[in-house]
């Protein structure tokens, strides 16, 4: 269980972070969340990675505006850099994070 604290701690210590919210019932979450952390794990060393369950964690899903599922933020230096929710693509999530992502750790 992630306390909205420590998730938004997490956010300020960290270069680059990404937020997975998701939760059991939904097959999409389950389909894509391995090839997400896949891509995020080979493109990019510096990614904090917290999945959170909206089913028991309603409340951090509403501090962070989030009312479908999957949705995914990515936070570069403490700021929320992109929102996708529902049907996304992984490749397209890569390619939007990359360039920042590289001015930011060069």
């Amino acid at each position: 269980m992630h306390t909205i604290e420590n998730i938004e701690k997490t956010i300020k210590e960290n270069m680059a972070v990404m937020l997975y919210f998701s939760a059991p019932t939904c097959n999409v979450c389950h389909a894509l969340k391995p090839k997400l952390l896949e891509a995020i794990e080979a493109n990019f060393q510096a990614f904090e990675i917290i999945s959170i369950d909206v089913s028991s964690e309603q409340e951090t899903a509403a501090h962070f505006n989030v009312f479908a599922i999957p949705t995914v933020l990515i936070f570069l230096d403490g700021r929320e850099f992109v929102r996708k929710s529902r049907h996304m693509s992984v490749d397209e999530l890569v390619r939007e994070i990359k360039r920042p992502y590289e001015i930011m750790i060069s």
